[in-house]
């Protein structure tokens, strides 16, 4: 199904290397890729002399050595965080401490909804839990850099804190992990929502800017034509469930098998969780019934009509 998207997966960029993807647009790639990060995660630069850094990274020396190296002789006075999985945020810590910038984002790492039994593990080990930021920014706040000012904008779905930054100004929005050009956006509770990460869809398309700076992969053109693609996408998924369960699958491993075929076995978890987000967001309007929570071992039927 996800061949009804037009991706772009040609990115020829060496990790750990600056290049300048727009006048006042710089990305460095970290080296960890991976089936969730693609060839790995993208830092941003913004402006000159007086800079911005979005997504730090993760954890990784070599990475942090070479965003610091592409602003030698500059000053970082604000850092600015997407969302708080392991691969956008750890690195702040070490960016902060060597250049003193205020760090912006959403809020701490947190579940979409309440959490049940067994998911808390879950929920750990995706997220840097350790994160605060020195600003919590509001949906529509504008933060004023030298030459430049970014726009927050609120897009939970993919995380309950994710926030993409538009340029002002420019045509163009930084968008996390919440639109890629290379593939899908997991949302797997209780880190992410599927009803959040529609409205969040149908939030930025009624935006203008149409030029986006992905967490991973390349640069994201007719930005709006792509989200209008996810969107279709992610119904006719939804569409796809029901006529499974129409047929009566009622797990989601058979569900999973047989609306994801050819995936990489790497993606089966993610995309049960997918299919979960999905479940949960049905039952919550009434359209699937279950016995209890919605749960990723449990037994979903048409609610009666």
């Amino acid at each position: 199904m996800a061949d009804d998207i037009p991706f772009d997966k040609s990115l020829g960029l060496a990790p750990d290397t600056v290049d300048e993807v727009a006048p006042l647009v710089r990305r460095v790639m970290a080296d960890n890729p991976g089936p969730f990060t693609f060839k790995g995660t993208m830092s941003y630069i913004i402006g000159r002399g007086k800079v911005a850094i979005v997504d730090p990274g993760p954890a990784d020396d070599k990475h942090i050595a070479a965003l610091l190296d592409a602003v030698r002789n500059e000053t970082v006075t604000h850092i600015f965080v997407t969302h708080t999985h392991r691969d956008h945020s750890p690195a702040v810590p070490a960016i902060k401490a060597a250049t003193g910038a205020t760090v912006y984002a959403e809020g701490p790492h947190r579940a979409a909804r309440p959490l049940r039994i067994g998911e808390q593990k879950r929920l750990d080990s995706s997220g840097d839990l350790d994160f605060r930021p020195d600003v919590m920014l509001k949906d529509g706040e504008v933060v004023e850099g030298d030459g430049w000012s970014v726009e927050a904008i609120t897009t939970p779905g993919h995380c309950a804190n994710h926030m993409a930054y538009a340029l002002r100004g420019t045509d163009s929005l930084f968008a996390g992990d919440h639109v890629m050009g290379w593939a899908t956006t997991v949302v797997a509770p209780p880190d992410g929502a599927m009803s959040d990460y529609m409205n969040s869809l149908a939030k930025l398309a009624k935006r203008s800017e149409q030029i986006y700076f992905p967490g991973h992969g390349p640069v994201v053109k007719e930005a709006t034509r792509f989200v209008n693609y996810l969107t279709l996408h992610r119904r006719a998924r939804e569409d796809s469930i029901l006529h499974r369960l129409g047929k009566g699958e009622t797990d989601i491993p058979s569900i999973v098998r047989a609306s994801y075929i050819g995936i990489d076995p790497r993606l089966v978890g993610a995309a049960g969780m997918s299919v979960l987000a999905h479940l949960e967001d049905l039952v919550t309007r009434g359209v699937v019934a279950t016995d209890g929570q919605p749960a990723i071992d449990s037994v979903y039927r048409l609610a009666a009509a």
